[in-house]
């Protein structure tokens, strides 16, 4: 894995590991929503959460939509 830059600030978060009832491991970060993943054994895991923090974070920094309204419609079924 490469050093990171001088430029990027390092960040922590909280990871939360269970395992289901098929024995996978799964790790969700509570803070970064939608931001989780799985794999067979521990050591599998580590690299894994990391790289889908590293997306979710990116997710964060792109272009979103802006909410413009909610609206009630009708159609005759």
């Amino acid at each position: 894995m490469s050093k990171p830059s001088a430029k990027r600030k390092l960040r922590q978060f909280t990871v939360v590991i269970e395992q289901d009832e098929d024995g996978y491991y799964v790790a969700s970060v509570p803070s970064l929503p939608s931001c989780y993943t799985q794999a067979r054994t521990l050591e599998e895991l580590a690299p894994r959460i990391r790289e889908v923090i590293a997306l979710c974070l990116a997710e964060q920094d792109a272009p979103r939509m802006k909410f413009v309204a909610l609206e009630q419609v009708e159609v005759s079924a």
